[in-house]
Order: C-alpha cells, then sequence, then structure tokens
C-alpha cells in the first residue's frame, strides 16, 4: 500500500511552485516598503510559550496543537501561530532595550490539528507582521493600511475590511459579567464547547460557528457598548486614521479573534469567495502579551495571512501570478564525444546565469527534442561530430522554428536579445 501525504497536508509541485514565490516576492517587498525585518524562528517551541502567550482557554491550546516529549523530557510544541514565537525572539535578543518601535514580519508554515477544509489546512503557512513598542493607533492603522494595501496588490476584489475593539482589562471585566448574565438563561442551549467557555472565555462563546448558538448570541451585548473612555478614545482614533487612509471599513462588533492576547483593536478581512469561514487576514493590539511572556511592560500590534486561503482567492479573483519560470535552451547530443561537449557546453551557459538543460536520461535525439517541447524550452542546439569539427552550432527557435547558424561565444548574445 503507497504511502500518502498526512490528512491535512498538501504537497507543493514544481508546477505550482511560481504562484508562491509570487506572492512571497510581494510580501517581502511590501516589507521593506513598510519598515519591517525579517524575523525566523524555530518551527517548535517549548509549549508553555504558547500555554501562556495564544491562552489556556483557547481552541488551539486545548484541541489543536501538536505537542511531543522530546528525548530530553520536555515538552515540545509545533508551532500553531507566529506571534508568540516572534515575541519570544524579541525577549530573548533584548530588542526591547533598543529604540522603539521594533518591526518584524515572517513566513513561516504553522500547525494546528483541526478539520481540513477550504483553504484550512493542518499544516498551512502564514505570513506574519509585528510592530512591537507602540501604543499609538497609528501602528494599528499602518499595519491594517499594509494588509489592505497587499491584498489590492494581489488582485483581490469582494473583500471587506471588518474592526472592532475587544476592550482592556478593566471593561472586559464587566463586559464579562453583563455576557455572562446574558448567556446563563440560554445556558443548557449552548453547546458543549460554549458550556465549557462560559466560565472561563464567555466572549469565544459570540464566535461559535453553531447555528443554534448564532441565533442565542445575537441580541447578545456588545463589547463597543462597555468600552471604558480610554478604549472608547482608541477606537474612534482608530476609525480617523483609517479615514485619513482612505481605507473603507465595517464596525463589526462580534468580532473578538481565536486568541486570548488581543487588547483593544481586533480586525478581519473577509470574503464569502472561500466558504463560510472566509476570514483572509485577522490580526489586531496585545498591549500584556510581551510582559506575560516575561519580558518588559510593552504594547503590541501584528496580523497573520494564510497563503493557502490567499493563493485559493487569487485564483477564484483571476489574478495575474505572471508565468512560470522555463529552461531557456537545450541543449542535444548525438553520441559519446558529443555529449561531453554538451556538457562543457551547458555548465558554460548556466556559469553566465543562462537557464539551461541536457537530457540527463541519454535519449536518442527525438527523444531528447520531444522532452525539449515537454519541459517548453525557447531554444535548442543539437551536437554532433560535425558540429564539434567546425565549432559551428544550430541555434534554433523552438517557437518559430527558425534556425540561425553561431558559434559559441554568441549564444548569450543571442539568448539574452530574444
Amino acid at each position: 500500500m503507497a504511502i500518502k501525504a498526512p490528512k491535512g497536508t498538501k504537497d507543493m509541485m514544481p508546477e505550482d511552485a511560481y504562484k508562491w514565490h509570487y506572492i512571497e516576492d510581494a510580501f517581502f517587498k511590501i516589507c521593506d516598503e513598510y519598515g519591517f525585518g525579517e524575523l525566523r524562528t524555530p518551527i517548535f517551541e517549548d509549549t508553555n510559550l504558547f500555554n501562556r502567550g495564544v491562552g489556556e482557554t483557547t481552541d488551539i491550546v486545548q484541541k489543536e496543537m501538536y505537542t511531543f516529549e522530546d528525548l530530553g523530557h520536555r515538552s515540545i510544541t509545533l508551532k500553531p501561530e507566529g506571534t508568540s514565537p516572534a515575541v519570544r525572539a524579541f525577549i530573548e535578543s533584548k530588542h526591547f532595550a533598543d529604540m522603539q518601535p521594533s518591526k518584524y514580519c515572517y513566513n513561516i508554515p504553522c500547525f494546528r490539528y483541526e478539520k481540513p477544509q477550504a483553504g484550512r489546512l493542518r499544516q498551512f503557512h502564514q505570513f506574519g507582521i509585528e510592530n512591537f513598542g507602540a501604543s499609538s493607533m497609528m501602528a494599528d492603522a499602518e499595519i491594517i493600511a499594509m494588509a489592505d494595501d497587499f491584498l489590492k496588490r494581489m488582485g483581490i476584489d469582494e473583500i471587506e475590511l471588518h474592526i472592532n475593539s475587544v476592550g482592556c482589562r478593566e471593561c472586559r471585566t464587566k463586559y464579562r459579567k453583563a455576557l455572562q448574565d446574558f448567556l446563563r438563561p440560554h445556558y443548557d442551549e449552548l453547546c458543549s464547547t460554549c458550556q465549557s467557555r462560559f466560565e472561563t472565555n464567555p466572549m469565544r462563546i459570540l464566535d461559535c460557528k453553531s447555528k443554534d448558538d448564532q441565533e442565542i448570541v445575537k441580541d447578545a451585548p456588545l463589547m463597543v457598548d462597555y468600552l471604558c473612555d480610554d478604549c472608547r478614545d482608541a477606537f474612534e482614533e482608530l476609525q480617523e486614521n483609517l479615514k485619513a487612509m482612505n481605507i473603507q471599513f465595517k464596525v463589526d462588533p462580534k468580532i473578538v479573534r481565536g486568541l486570548d492576547y488581543y487588547t483593544k483593536t481586533a480586525f478581519e478581512f473577509v470574503t464569502t469567495k472561500i466558504g463560510a469561514q472566509g476570514t483572509v487576514c485577522g490580526g489586531g493590539r496585545y498591549d500584556h502579551l510581551i510582559e506575560e511572556i516575561g519580558g518588559p511592560s510593552m504594547p503590541g500590534v501584528g496580523f497573520g495571512l494564510g497563503k493557502e486561503r490567499l493563493l485559493m482567492l487569487m485564483e477564484m479573483c483571476g489574478s495575474d501570478f505572471g508565468k512560470p519560470v522555463q529552461p531557456e535552451i537545450m541543449i542535444a547530443f548525438i553520441g559519446d564525444r558529443a555529449k561531453h561537449y554538451a556538457l562543457n557546453l551547458v555548465q558554460y551557459l548556466r556559469h553566465n546565469h543562462v537557464r539551461a538543460i541536457v537530457d540527463t536520461q541519454e535519449r536518442n535525439l527525438k527523444g531528447q527534442m520531444k522532452y525539449s517541447n515537454k519541459v517548453g524550452v525557447k531554444y535548442s542546439i543539437v551536437i554532433g561530430d560535425d558540429e564539434i569539427e567546425s565549432g559551428e552550432l544550430t541555434l534554433k527557435n523552438m517557437e518559430t522554428g527558425e534556425q540561425t547558424k553561431i558559434v559559441k561565444e554568441e549564444i548569450l548574445d543571442k539568448i539574452r536579445r530574444g
């Protein structure tokens, strides 16, 4: 029986690689323009990092993490998200002692044991942005503007920006009591997951995907009505900043995000094109996370953007990924003497940055030419004894059929001029 890829994972084959390269190049380009530097963290971390950072009451920690004990009897977890590792690296490197803000970007694989569905895998890939040290709502607006700018550059339409404030510890305590008072008469009607959240994290009940639970919470009190003066002023300032940047948005009081560390700003870019769970990019502010993970009291704000979901949406929108990179020239040969000449010539071309190939299967000439058509080369040269003796080669344009007599030193110029 053939071994297959684990459920919830997907191979990226060479014919699709150019699409991934396209979005990755575009992402790091916009990061440069907005002043974010690349951060790379390990694929696994101490499990306590996510227990403390993501929150022990979240679905991620309770149900979805890939956790194991290593040979040193340490509890290790494949990272399910990127912010907590970024914070850990920020603290461990002592970047908090530098002039702030510290602005990081990353491109990472993440791992969550959840039900695979359209654009949602158990190993998925994520772009991330973090701004540490900035308390101003200008930082929140810049983060949102960057996500908006990137999605537009990727040709995404039919997408909306939803924003909310999830308050601070002070005003969320009052809201939590009001929400629990509202939900208590309906406790027995809630799904088992929401019943378990009632005491530990009742705001997550608002985010439940159960239709019955959604019906129960449709008239629930809203966080925006319980904001303290500081949080209300910050939310109003964020909206004014977004308007100044000509970014359209919708206030959505039901956004709570799936991670415990958010404070004040929460936002999502959503679409209906990829199913009910149509969040393409989400993020917000986390003013206590750095301190909770062991660093100084410093604010932060950031977002995560799923690459699989982005690619799916771009394909639905007919976005232009450019074209896959093809070999430029095939060097075919007849006989052993010509084979060694071809090997020498193909290396000469590669050393001069020409995408050149030779048939390592050593097929006959007909087979080599068939292979050159399959891989889509633009030019070919056939080497035989006559070509070796004369030093004169025939360069064939595979698209037009035009043939040109040249010597070795002229190949580079001809290919570069097209």
